[in-house]
């Protein structure tokens, strides 16, 4: 009997395990699909404001990137405008250094010039005061020997007066006139009488230079033509 009660104990035991064990996976099932879903709603929500977050970010981002952008090409303008300004700098310098480099080169020109001048006058002036002087000897020569005298024209020239030519009037004058052209050369400008040599022998003094020989030569065919 007492057999008998233990055994139908433990059946209600395990009738009881058993229903209770139903209910627990029950309300543990429902609790844990309740629980799912409310991660899995948070879980959307999240994922949402996260969504409209990076969103919002990705916009400023790219309203960003389009500035650098903007900022960048305005940029690269500004530099090819100071390039190009820098171009016109260079060119304008340039000019100035070449503009400078010839006014140096042409007031050496000048120097050079000025300083050729004043060699050729110095030249000039010592052939001058040569010739002044052989003049002055010859002068003073053909004028105790020969009776020559020499005049300064009106019209800065030079005027030789020739006497003691003619036996038959001693006194009688024969004249020439030389000037010095632009090329420092003699050059006969009257002869009175008029001598047919007169240009050979403007010629022969111009080659010699020897203005003795000259004028000892003028004499002499004054002398010849008063014999005519």
């Amino acid at each position: 009997m007492a057999q008998a009660n233990d055994v139908d104990e433990l059946v209600i035991l395990e009738k009881e395990i058993k229903e209770f064990w139903t209910k627990f996976k029950i309300t543990c099932c429902n609790e844990s699909l309740e629980q799912t879903l409310g991660l899995r709603h948070s879980w959307h929500n999240s994922i949402s404001k996260l969504s409209d977050k990076w969103t919002k970010r990705l916009k400023e981002g790219d309203q960003i990137i389009n500035k650098i952008q903007e900022y960048t090409d305005e940029l690269c303008q500004k530099n090819k405008s100071i390039e190009e300004k820098e171009q016109k700098l260079s060119e304008v310098l340039s000019s100035i250094d070449d503009g400078e480099k010839e006014k140096t080169d042409l007031l050496d020109s000048i120097r050079e010039l000025k300083e050729e001048l004043a060699r050729k006058s110095r030249t000039n002036s010592k052939a001058m005061e040569e010739r002044v002087e052989r003049l002055n000897k010859a002068e003073k020569l053909f004028k105790e020997r020969l009776g020559l005298e020499i005049r300064k024209t009106s019209a800065n020239h030079l005027q030789f007066i020739f006497r003691c030519i003619d036996h038959k009037d001693p006194d009688k004058p024969y004249t020439l006139t030389l000037s010095i052209n632009d090329e420092e050369a003699y050059e006969v400008i009257s002869c009175s009488p008029p001598l047919d040599c007169v240009e050979e022998l403007q010629r022969k003094v111009r080659e010699t230079n020897n203005f003795s020989a000259f004028i000892a030569n003028t004499r002499k065919a004054f002398i010849a033509l008063s014999y005519k």
